[in-house]
């Protein structure tokens, strides 16, 4: 089984739903992980996205990165630029990829218009996902 981190700056919301979608999508093929610099708790709108889609993310606590468990992975992702900027060294066998997807934690105005991004954020990380099983 391939291990897989997912790495975020907070690690609260699209690391998270990562780790739940490869999980979900991705059983048997991928033993996901995520994890962030600072983190800052799980997202309510990323579980209530999530659970829109049948998948509970609402367990999964939010991590700091943990050098020793980054070094047992076969693949490293990045979600955003400041985690690709700032990820520890990593052995130069670990492939690694970035997935530059906008962040929605923040976003004002009404609460369609902020589900609305974290559904985006979502189906841009689900694609991806999909994208990487299918290139397994």
């Amino acid at each position: 089984m391939l291990k897989v981190m997912f790495l975020c700056v907070g690690n609260s919301c699209r690391s998270q739903m990562a780790e739940g979608l490869a999980r979900e999508i991705g059983r048997g093929l991928i033993e996901p992980y995520s994890a962030g610099y600072i983190p800052a708790g799980v997202n309510p709108y990323a579980i209530a996205v999530m659970q829109e889609i049948g998948i509970d993310i609402s367990q999964q606590k939010s991590k700091r990165i943990d050098e020793d468990l980054l070094r047992r992975m076969d693949v490293v992702i990045t979600l955003c630029s400041n985690a690709a900027e700032v990820c520890p060294w990593t052995p130069p066998e670990l492939k690694k990829l970035h997935w530059p997807i906008e962040d929605p934690v923040g976003t004002k105005g009404p609460e369609e218009k902020i589900l609305f991004e974290f559904r985006r954020a979502r189906d841009e990380i689900k694609a991806k996902i999909a994208q990487f099983i299918a290139q397994i």
